[in-house]
């Protein structure tokens, strides 16, 4: 995103819609296939800030190969909280 001029800002319900596809398809492909499976049509730019957004707050990695895995999991945080492993 750093030096990218944005046309067009990504909504909430759009971030959303591209977090659910990549939990279902993660490690199953890379960012131009993962776009096509989309329910909903998306210009591809949006798509990239979305998941430069997902990359940079630590939701998914993007793999040498360029496939698209999540990595964020609220459930294992809120357990290592709750057995004071980690503090808020």
């Amino acid at each position: 995103m750093q030096g990218t001029t944005i046309l067009h800002s990504p909504t909430l319900e759009s971030v959303f819609m591209v977090e659910e596809a990549i939990q279902k398809h993660s490690q199953e492909c890379g960012k131009y296939q993962l776009w096509k499976k989309l329910p909903k049509k998306m210009m591809y730019q949006t798509f990239q800030v979305i998941l430069d957004y997902l990359e940079q707050s630590g939701k998914i990695i993007i793999d040498k190969e360029g496939c698209v895995i999540w990595t964020f999991n609220p459930e294992r945080i809120k357990r290592l909280i709750k057995e004071d492993l980690i503090v808020r």
